[in-house]
């Protein structure tokens, strides 16, 4: 068995089973990100121009067109302050577009309705057909593997592109950016959400019905034919601006009323239970560390504090049962079966039909041509 170790800069340790450390036990997702990301990240007048020109080079392709880009809003932090800066700062015309995967919180609810309505804009909502979504989602659980999100965060990854060629939209705006997620989550935690073979095994092994309407878009897809066949660009004009989680939470509570969330990524219930509950009690693996040591690398949080913050659990253990309750009932299945699956035995994407080896080869590819930088993987 391994012996546990964490990092000394940042809080990622043995959990990640791949993780390596350098003589100062200094880990790889730090050397990487002073390596690869820190080099080449100009949150400075270098990448006020580069925003200048992508906000010009996005009017002049709209210019005649009721939308001059599309933008995914989740509710959460980043697509919440990206929109802000689209419209107030940048003067775009974005279509604002909501996937309704059957998982929003009231509170995500109220956060996307006070912006869109203090921005005068309208909001184009796709509903996932729920008892499709509610089979894939059950599938994932019934395989025993840890990424069981992928059925949600495929279905707005690919709903989004989609809507984009469907409406001859070039660019697609994203707020994905270093500040706050430079350290990536290992594979072993979260794998790959467009790994066509996986999604199709795992649902052929455990569905109990077709997906018919359920969207599903391919890396050749979105990667290869909307990017070089039809000039597709997806940008991220957070990782070109002064970019704090900070800076985010101000500009949004005071401007627009907009609430902030106990966590990242918790305007999803169901992303909620999961990474609070499930993979931290389940697979031992706490999502907090990585957001924690990406906010470390960029000096909006001390290791010690980041520390203290881990000794308590992400979910409230007073309220857990409700939520097993909440989970168990909306996936239309019993506490107890719910329960059953997280005591199964584990699994991993491994265990499953999958595409790393060409995810692997891609992701050096882009690395090399500067297109995507990483901390590891």
């Amino acid at each position: 068995m391994t012996e546990y170790k964490i990092c000394s800069n940042c809080v990622m340790d043995t959990s990640d089973s791949e993780i390596t450390f350098d003589e100062k036990g200094v880990c790889d997702h730090c050397n990487g990100f002073w390596t690869n990301v820190e080099p080449n990240w100009h949150p400075d007048e270098i990448g006020k121009a580069q925003v200048a020109k992508m906000v010009a080079d996005i009017k002049s392709n709209g210019e005649g067109k009721e939308f001059d880009c599309i933008l995914g809003m989740s509710g959460g932090l980043d697509s919440s302050y990206l929109l802000h800066l689209v419209v107030v700062e940048f003067g775009l015309r974005p279509l604002v577009f909501h996937v309704d995967g059957g998982w929003n919180t009231d509170l995500a609810v109220n956060n996307i309705q006070v912006m869109i309505d203090k921005l005068g804009l309208d909001l184009y909502t796709e509903v996932i057909n729920w008892q499709e979504m509610r089979d894939f989602q059950l599938s994932f659980f019934k395989s025993g593997v840890p990424h069981l999100d992928i059925p949600q965060d495929h279905a707005f990854i690919a709903t989004l592109y989609h809507f984009a060629h469907k409406h001859g939209i070039k660019y697609i705006l994203n707020g994905g950016n270093y500040a706050t997620e430079c350290v990536r989550n290992p594979l072993e935690w979260l794998y790959y959400g467009t790994d066509m073979a996986q999604l199709k095994d795992i649902q052929h092994q455990f569905g109990t019905r077709e997906l018919k309407t359920y969207p599903f878009s391919s890396i050749l897809f979105h990667k290869v034919y909307l990017r070089y066949l039809k000039g597709v660009k997806v940008v991220k004009p957070l990782d070109s601006l002064p970019y704090t989680k900070k800076i985010a939470i101000d500009t949004l509570t005071s401007k627009y009323g907009w609430t902030p969330y106990p966590q990242k990524h918790f305007e999803s219930r169901f992303t909620r239970f999961y990474e609070a509950y499930w993979l931290p009690t389940r697979f031992g693996y706490d999502t907090r560390r990585v957001q924690y040591s990406s906010l470390i690398l960029t000096n909006q949080m001390t290791r010690d504090e980041a520390i203290e913050k881990l000794k308590a659990p992400a979910y409230n253990p007073e309220t857990i049962d409700e939520e097993f309750e909440y989970i168990a009932t909306k996936l239309g299945i019993s506490v107890e079966e719910l329960r059953g699956y997280h005591e199964m035995p584990l699994k991993t994407y491994r265990d499953y039909k999958n595409q790393e080896t060409m995810f692997n080869i891609g992701a050096k590819v882009l690395g090399m041509l500067g297109i995507e930088r990483n901390t590891k993987r």
